[in-house]
């Protein structure tokens, strides 16, 4: 299952990163479906094609707190927004890095950092389940509607936990549910990789946060994904799916 969800995901984001279509759905406006999920001075002299490709759930950045000097990880990087808002905030004596297991997604990452004239980003191609990043060498790992996707999510947070300093933090924006998908449909890989069968309820997504150590877990806020304009084509037996920003440490 592991290696066709992959597949699916790769292949779902492969064809968005060469066609700009954006998870919002294929009649969205990509650029206002990017813009909805930050704040309009956050965005200001971002390239509109890493706006465009946007392909979140919510905004991890603001409420990670970053502070200039610090090393960010961001997971499933796409485009590159949240890398490129990150290295704002952490400036020159920063270091952000996206990892991306998408080589089309890659690409059009670095055709954006390079128009920007960034030196303080750098994009690794790589699986979340296995981060290409050293241990205990980030100060704050970001993911933005990426989790949901993994087959593997207690292999994630491990690998999050392992990457992360002692006293790091986590920032993420994902998709959970209030319930669970039937087991048809989480065998489904096409919806898994709709960022649909692939989340799972709030509590589990906490739990599975514990089991690999992180303390301080604090779900922000949590609506109704299509309050957040994301047009997620659910089956009609769907559990509740929300967006939810959810904040954790690594012990000191």
């Amino acid at each position: 299952m592991s290696s066709s969800v992959h597949d699916s995901v790769r292949d779902r984001y492969g064809l968005i990163a060469e066609t700009a279509v954006s998870c919002c759905g294929s009649d969205a406006d990509t650029a206002a479906c990017g813009s909805r999920l930050y704040d309009a001075a956050l965005l200001e002299g971002v390239p509109a094609e890493a706006v465009n490709l946007s392909l979140g759930c919510g905004d991890p950045v603001t409420i990670a707190g970053l502070r200039p000097g610090e090393t960010v990880l961001d997971l499933g990087s796409g485009g590159g927004i949240d890398c490129f808002l990150a290295a704002r905030q952490v400036g020159p004596a920063g270091r952000v890095i996206g990892v991306d297991m998408t080589p089309a997604m890659l690409e059009r990452a670095n055709a954006a950092k390079a128009r920007l004239g960034l030196t303080n980003v750098e994009f690794r191609l790589g699986q979340i389940e296995a981060l290409p990043v050293a241990d205990q060498s980030v100060d704050v790992v970001m993911s933005n509607c990426v989790i949901n996707l993994s087959p593997d999510k207690a292999a994630v947070f491990r690998e999050v936990f392992r990457v992360l300093k002692p006293g790091g933090r986590v920032s993420i924006s994902d998709i959970v549910t209030e319930g669970a998908f039937s087991a048809e449909m989480r065998a489904d890989a096409a919806l898994w990789a709709e960022c649909l069968s692939g989340a799972v309820d709030v509590s589990e997504y906490i739990g599975l946060m514990q089991a690999a150590g992180f303390t301080d877990i604090v779900v922000v806020d949590r609506v109704d994904a299509a309050e957040r304009g994301i047009a997620l084509d659910q089956p009609a037996d769907a559990p509740r799916i929300y967006s939810a920003r959810i904040t954790a440490a690594r012990p000191a």
